[in-house]
């Protein structure tokens, strides 16, 4: 409540950009537009993979009208534009916010300069902080030089507090020794369904195929399966730890990294034909679930960054049916386990929906609030 008056209170503006407009952009306007007045925010513009709007002292929409006025613009998205018109809007008592909703690259690799020119961005796009080490320390660059903030704890655990704790754990002091956990919210789901710890169950295409129309795979399942989604979060995750800072100079591609997609199955563009083929390969995946059932133990699809031995791999590991990633998941959770010398005897552990437009634009605009 206190930080909600401080927001209310503050003689600052903010005016806001914002990029990308799907699932998770759409709850996030929703969600800034529906704070309550005053609010030291103004929604600038709006931009689409077609269209574009920019007002520089404020769009008039609303919660009910923003879609209509930026499908009826003729303006082309234009980033080179943005930059310029967002520069100039700098200046004391005025913060801009580019909020980038997308997971273009083309948007990432702008970051540097929109932050070198003073912009502020928050987003929940991995691709700028998990793809090679030189695009990641020129925008650490650009954000000192500048005093211009990048916030991006919606890219790890969509709206739970990861990189924020993280963060907090360093900045006072504690050491990291380890981090695990089910980052994928769709990995979580599918060994959730399939590997319970008892003997037998639902074969796992048939698990994977549920997941895909109940909208938790993408729509081509091998983009989850290939396990990047993980080895993304954990190059983002790993780069916030001092002595892992340098070590994944191609980002996510540098991380030991364990494909669930069958060898014959790799070259297949087709979502559906994927699906109808994955049947040939359940023999496989029910001998390594009889396998951990023997030995009272699941399969769960963890990342693991251990400090001391530089270890940072995403693989398909066993946990005893008494772990919490085997008593404590349901759905498509995420769990993460901060391993520090101040807790050592226990882990702190970040539990709670790790997948989903709502809880994600939630991230978003809480990093928002931050720089208030």
């Amino acid at each position: 409540m206190a930080h909600l008056l401080n927001i209310a209170s503050t003689t600052k503006t903010f005016k806001v950009a914002v990029v990308g407009v799907g699932l998770v952009g759409g709850e996030f306007i929703k969600q800034l537009l529906a704070f309550p007045q005053p609010s030291p925010f103004r929604l600038v513009s709006l931009s689409s993979s077609k269209s574009t709007i920019f007002a520089p002292d404020g769009l008039h929409v609303s919660v009910s009208s923003w879609k209509d006025a930026l499908a009826s613009s003729r303006e082309k998205p234009d980033l080179q534009f943005l930059l310029r018109e967002l520069a100039s809007l700098v200046k004391p008592g005025q913060e801009v916010v580019l909020v980038d909703n997308t997971s273009s690259n083309d948007v990432a690799a702008l970051y540097p300069q929109f932050l070198k020119l003073g912009v502020n961005i928050i987003t929940p796009n991995k691709k700028a902080f998990s793809s090679e080490l030189s695009l990641y320390e020129n925008i650490l660059a650009a954000s000192l030089e500048s005093g211009a903030k990048f916030l991006n704890e919606a890219t790890v655990g969509a709206g739970l507090p990861i990189i924020s704790t993280l963060k907090d754990l360093i900045a006072t002091g504690d050491t990291v020794t380890k981090i695990e956990g089910v980052f994928s919210g769709t990995m979580s789901y599918i060994f959730n369904e399939f590997s319970t710890g008892k003997e037998g169950g639902l074969s796992f295409s048939s698990v994977v195929s549920i997941a895909r129309d109940k909208g938790y795979t993408e729509p081509h399942p091998a983009d989850d399966l290939n396990g990047a989604d993980v080895a993304r979060k954990l190059t983002i995750l790993s780069r916030f730890i001092p002595p892992l800072s340098s070590a994944l100079p191609a980002g996510y591609q540098s991380v030991s990294t364990k494909s669930l997609i069958p060898s014959e199955l790799e070259g297949i563009d087709s979502g559906d034909e994927f699906i109808k083929r994955l049947p040939e390969f359940d023999a496989q995946f029910d001998q390594l679930r009889a396998e951990a059932s023997k030995e009272g133990k699941v399969l769960r699809y963890a990342g693991v960054i251990d400090v001391a031995t530089g270890t940072i791999k995403a693989d398909l590991e066993k946990y005893p049916v008494t772990h919490p990633f085997a008593t404590a998941l349901g759905g498509s959770d995420n769990i993460i386990m901060f391993h520090t010398e101040r807790y050592g005897a226990r882990p702190l552990v970040v539990l709670g929906a790790g997948a989903g437009a709502a809880v994600t634009a939630m991230g978003v605009m809480s990093d928002l609030f931050k720089l208030v």
